[in-house]
């Protein structure tokens, strides 16, 4: 079971310019620099080997395994917001595209499941006998607005965003591993109370 990124996100969850606002800075002498933090807070907030194990702005994604499970496939990176398609190699090695209405997708839950809705999934020796057999593709994130142009980061968490903020404030202000001379602690405490409830501790299985 893996994945793989097909269409990476087309912004940042945090934009330059709230970021500044938040380290009160007004010169432009250190924005590659702060760009550098808020790609590394994105890093740790976004993705399959982040801290939330969630998608953040809207991305596509492909989840492969060898062979069908006994009953839901657990869709990670939430929030999902649809399913594009899910699709096998038959035992003469086509690709077959499943019909819509042969699963049904609860994105209530977190993570989504997708379930077949009648005889279950297909049955393996129908399926060709090999690594990757199946692909399901699906999009996550939060989704964009339907202003125009649309907002891709509006509907983020604000306890993400400003957990994102802690992280790039410390950073900022602190640009070693440890504080010399002062009792050393980790930096910064706040932020993963602010990220905990939205953690998926297993984001697939």
């Amino acid at each position: 079971m893996a994945l793989r990124l097909i269409t990476a996100p087309e912004v940042q969850p945090l934009t330059l310019e709230e970021v500044k606002e938040h380290l009160r800075v007004d010169f432009s002498d250190t924005d590659t620099l702060i760009s550098a933090y808020i790609d590394a807070a994105t890093s740790y907030v976004q993705g399959e080997h982040s801290f939330t194990g969630r998608a953040l702005v809207t991305q596509t994604w492909e989840l492969v395994v060898d062979h069908f499970p006994v009953h839901e496939i657990k869709i990670p990176l939430p929030p999902l917001q649809s399913i594009e398609s899910i699709k096998y190699d038959d035992a003469d090695g086509n690709e077959v595209t499943l019909a819509t209405d042969q699963y049904y997708v609860d994105d209530v839950s977190e993570p989504a499941w997708v379930v077949p809705i009648t005889g279950g999934w297909p049955a393996s020796s129908g399926v060709l006998n090999a690594i990757n057999a199946i692909r399901i593709r699906f999009i996550a994130g939060y989704p964009a607005t339907t202003d125009s142009p649309p907002d891709l980061r509006a509907n983020i968490p604000r306890a993400i965003k400003q957990a994102m903020l802690l992280y790039i404030g410390a950073f900022h202000e602190h640009r070693e591993n440890e504080i010399v001379g002062l009792t050393t602690m980790r930096l910064p405490f706040a932020a993963e109370h602010l990220l905990a409830p939205w953690r998926v501790v297993v984001p697939f299985a």
